[in-house]
C-alpha cells in the first residue's frame, strides 16, 4: 500500500518578535478578534495578565479571563469551552508556559477559533506548533494532539520572555536540543529531502545552543537590551524548534527522550521538574540505551559530553537530580512501563528495549562520567 501524502503545518501564520512584539501585535489584533477569551494560569504571572487585559480593553476589545486549574487535561478544556461559548469569543489568546498554550492552542482548535500565543518564558516550543499535550489532573501525561493548524498569530516579545526564571531557558534549551538526538535516530536515515533538511536544522540548532548556551544564560542583558547570545538562544528554543518540528512533520518523530519524559510524569515526585528538564534527562536515558543496547560509542561519546553541559547550565541529570532519587523500584518501575507501552515513541529506536532496559538505563546516565572530557 503506497504512502499517504505528509502533512505538515509548519508554522503560525504570522510571527512577530523582538522588543516591543507586544505593543506591535495589539496593532494587528484587532483585525483578527474582537472578543477574545485571555487565558493563563500561573499566579507568579497574575498581574501580567491583567496588565494584558487593560492593553487589549484599551485596544477596543472585549476581553473574557479565563485561567486553568490544572494542566492541559480534559476537565480544563471542557469547562473552558463551555466558558468560551456562554461569552460568546471568537479567539483565545494563550498567555504562559507549555500546559497553558497547548491548552489555548486545543481550545481554539475544537471551537473553530482563532488562536494566539504569547509565551511568558522560552522553555518550549508550544507557542509555535500544531501538537498539543494532554495530562491528568494531576499532571500525568496522557496523549499527544494533532491540531488543525499552526497558531494564527505568535507574539514573542523579548521583554516579556526575559523576566521569565533563566531555569525555564535552560529547560528550552534541553527540550530543543532533543530535536537532534531523537531526529537523527528515527530519521537520520530517511529518503524524504523535506525531513533530512529538518534533521540537519536540528544538528546545527544543537551546535548553536552548544555554543550560546551557558553565555546565554550567564551574561543574559537587561529586558529592555538583552545579550545576542540570549537573543539566538531564547528564539531557538521557542521559535526554531517549533519550525523544525513542522518541517518534519510525524515522520520526523520523537524518541525515547520524550517518552522517558511521559514516563516520568506519571510520578506525583516529577511534577515540580519542567518539561526540559525531563526531556534533557531523557536525552541521556536514550544515549545511554544506544549505547548499551545499540552498541554505538559515538552515543556513548555525546552522553559523556553532553552531560557535564548539562551541568554547568543547570540542568538535572540523574534521578537524584531531578527529586526522584527517593522513589521505590515499583514506583519507577511504572513510571519506566508507561514509557515502553506499545504505542510509546521509545520503539523508534532501531533495537527492541524492554523495562528492565530502560530501567538500567534510567540509573546509569553518569556512568563514566568522572574521565569525559566537557564540550
Amino acid at each position: 500500500m503506497p504512502d499517504l501524502p505528509a502533512q505538515h503545518a509548519i508554522a503560525p501564520a504570522l510571527v512577530l518578535r523582538g522588543p516591543g512584539a507586544w505593543q506591535q501585535g495589539l496593532q494587528a489584533l484587532p483585525s483578527l478578534v474582537r472578543r477574545p477569551l485571555l487565558l493563563g494560569r500561573s499566579a507568579a504571572t497574575s498581574a501580567l495578565r491583567r496588565r494584558l487585559a487593560a492593553d487589549l480593553e484599551a485596544a477596543g476589545l472585549a476581553v473574557t479571563p479565563a485561567e486553568l486549574e490544572y494542566d492541559c487535561c480534559e476537565q480544563d478544556l471542557q469547562r473552558l469551552a463551555a466558558q468560551a461559548q456562554a461569552s460568546g469569543v471568537d479567539a483565545v489568546i494563550a498567555s504562559g508556559g507549555g500546559k497553558v498554550l497547548d491548552a489555548g492552542k486545543l481550545l481554539a482548535d475544537r471551537l473553530g477559533l482563532v488562536c494566539i500565543t504569547l509565551p511568558t518564558s522560552a522553555a518550549t516550543c508550544a507557542g509555535w506548533t500544531a501538537l498539543a499535550n494532554l495530562y491528568s489532573p494531576q499532571g500525568a501525561f496522557r496523549s499527544d494532539v494533532a491540531l488543525k493548524r499552526c497558531p494564527d498569530l505568535l507574539i514573542f516579545d523579548h521583554g516579556l520572555i526575559h523576566s521569565a526564571p533563566s531555569r525555564t531557558l535552560a529547560s528550552g534549551i534541553a527540550d530543543a536540543m532533543a530535536k537532534w538526538y531523537e531526529a537523527a535516530v528515527s530519521s537520520g536515515g530517511s529518503g524524504d529531502g523535506l525531513i533530512q533538511q529538518a534533521v540537519q536544522m536540528a544538528r546545527v540548532l544543537r551546535d548553536q545552543l552548544l555554543q550560546d548556551g551557558e553565555a546565554a544564560l550567564a551574561v543574559p542583558g537587561s529586558a529592555e537590551q538583552p545579550s545576542d547570545a540570549w537573543v539566538r538562544v531564547a528564539e531557538a528554543c521557542a521559535l526554531t524548534a517549533g519550525l523544525i518540528g513542522g518541517i518534519g512533520g510525524a515522520r520526523c518523530r520523537t524518541v525515547a527522550a520524550h517518552a522517558m519524559h511521559n514516563g516520568l510524569t506519571q510520578l506525583a515526585a516529577s511534577h515540580g521538574q519542567l518539561h526540559g528538564e525531563k526531556v534533557g534527562f531523557g536525552v541521556l536515558v536514550q544515549l545511554r540505551l544506544e549505547e548499551c543496547l545499540g552498541g554505538n560509542q559515538l552515543a556513548a561519546q555525546a552522553r559523556r559530553q553532553l552531560q557535564p553541559f548539562f551541568r554547568r547550565i543547570g540542568l538535572p541529570t540523574s534521578l537524584a537530580e531531578l527529586g526522584l532519587g527517593g522513589c521505590s523500584f515499583d514506583e519507577l518501575h511504572s513510571a519506566s512501563a508507561f514509557a515502553c507501552r506499545p504505542d510509546s515513541d521509545l520503539h523508534h529506536l532501531p533495537f527492541p528495549v524492554d523495562e528492565a532496559d530502560l530501567m538500567a538505563a534510567m540509573v546509569s546516565t553518569g556512568a563514566g562520567i568522572a574521565s569525559a572530557s566537557s564540550v
